[in-house]
């Protein structure tokens, strides 16, 4: 098996995203969708950490393209998979953008050194 053409985080923690909307449903139906679509050696999806975007959760990033989704729900879903993971499209809608109002325009400095 070789690399993933495709990783998604969906963020499952921190104090918002399970609140705000259902990740832990958002990231089940990813899954879902993947599997049934035959896709798991090339789509990953991923739990994730908090994101540090609090207030624009539930949040899903996808890689390679470095394309970060805000206030998902469950039936969002269908449409990153359809038009992001297999079309090449993003979700225009869904695609966040740090100028946006919101309480976390931009993320907060870390709470450690590295």
């Amino acid at each position: 098996m070789g690399p993933f053409e495709k990783h998604v985080f969906v963020c499952t923690s921190g104090s918002t995203c399970p609140v705000d909307g259902d990740s832990q449903a958002v990231h089940a139906r990813l899954k879902e969708l993947v599997k049934e679509a035959g896709l798991k050696t090339t789509i990953r999806i991923n739990n994730a950490g908090c994101m540090d975007q609090c207030g624009n959760g539930p949040m899903v990033v996808v890689y390679p393209e470095n394309i970060w989704y805000c206030h998902v729900r469950v039936e969002d879903a269908d449409a990153i998979f359809q038009e992001h993971l297999i079309g090449g499209r993003p979700v225009e809608r869904l695609i966040y953008r740090p100028l946006q109002p919101g309480p976390n325009k931009v993320p907060r400095e870390p709470k450690f050194e590295v």
